[in-house]
């Protein structure tokens, strides 16, 4: 293709540094524009000299986004967060950040926008994440009536951070919690606590990518989700199975989880919080008739080709067997780490 300009909004993180790859091999010039400009130099060799470019940018300050996207083909937004550090972060970010980036689009007259939302995105959630996703999409909808957006469920990857946490977790103790799998439904289907339905990040970059180039994806919105549903439960023990290690799976009830983020959402980079409790009341998979991956000619990658790929490093050390000569014509073997 010939060589057009495409901004990437928060390309530096774990989503963006697969997805400027992807974009880099179709031929994009591509700005990547964020807030530290030299965390983001790793990027650079993603593609050809000068065909990736970190710049400066502030998604509330209207200036700054319109410099990144001045002269820009396409733009994607992956900002968003997944903790308020300040009160009202979430409304800042997923809606007035969407917002900007879009109305900013529009005047500027780009051909595409692709917004990532959430699986769950729900304007009447009490969880501020879901409902400011939700009201996220609705305000970058008004800006620029073409927007594509992208709904993925839980992604997984070598940088995720939902099986990397859980794997680090059972390095230091025996115990993994399962929220909400005493609260849900008493089904089969719910004994092991919420529902899921992970998708690989490269599969998520693919589905961009294309959304970018097909026409049919203007003003359409897909949910991404991978080829398999599981519990909370479920994933932990597939988790740990590529691990092989045997945590124990503890039930804990929502009630209880809440009352514990209630504390560890003080901490500076808090591992549960209130709002991700409350999420967790309803499953996170594909609604019956979505637009998904297909759609997008994507085939989804399941959850066990990619697992071993990252997370075997979390294996005990392999042992060894090691001969001696006892020096009466015999040896005797000795076990080692």
């Amino acid at each position: 293709m010939q060589r057009q300009i495409i901004t990437v909004f928060g390309g530096s993180g774990f989503l963006g540094r697969h997805l400027v790859r992807r974009l880099a091999r179709q031929g994009w010039t591509i700005r990547v524009a964020v807030r530290d400009v030299e965390a983001a130099g790793f990027l650079k060799p993603l593609g050809n000299v000068g065909q990736i470019l970190p710049i400066r940018a502030n998604i509330l300050d209207p200036d700054s986004v319109g410099a990144a996207l001045s002269g820009a083909t396409a733009a994607v937004n992956l900002v968003g967060i997944l903790y308020e550090k300040s009160k009202g972060d979430f409304e800042r970010i997923h809606v007035r950040g969407g917002e900007t980036i879009a109305r900013s689009a529009q005047n500027l007259g780009l051909a595409r926008l692709v917004h990532i939302s959430a699986l769950g995105a729900d304007a009447q959630s009490k969880a501020l994440y879901a409902a400011t996703k939700a009201a996220g999409e609705e305000a970058v909808r008004a800006a620029f009536p073409n927007v594509t957006i992208l709904r993925p469920s839980v992604i997984f990857g070598p940088e995720d951070q939902f099986f990397n946490t859980f794997a680090a977790m059972m390095l230091y103790q025996p115990v993994l919690p399962v929220i909400g799998a005493a609260l849900l439904s008493n089904t089969a289907a719910h004994a092991g606590g919420p529902l899921f339905q992970p998708v690989y990040v490269g599969d998520v970059a693919d589905a961009i990518g294309h959304a970018l180039t097909r026409d049919s994806c203007r003003g359409e919105t897909y949910s991404l989700g991978g080829p398999q549903v599981f519990s909370f439960a479920q994933l932990l023990a597939k988790m740990a199975r590529v691990c092989r290690r045997e945590p124990i799976l503890l039930p804990v009830p929502l009630a209880a989880a809440k009352a514990l983020a209630f504390f560890l959402e003080r901490l500076p980079h808090p591992p549960l919080t209130r709002d991700q409790v409350e999420l967790l009341r309803t499953d996170n998979i594909i609604p019956r008739g979505a637009p998904g991956l297909a759609e997008l000619a994507v085939t989804p990658h399941a959850l066990d080709t990619i697992l071993p790929t990252y997370l075997a490093r979390f294996r005990p050390p392999a042992r060894q067997r090691v001969r001696t000569d006892t020096g009466t014509g015999t040896d005797s073997g000795m076990e080692v780490r």
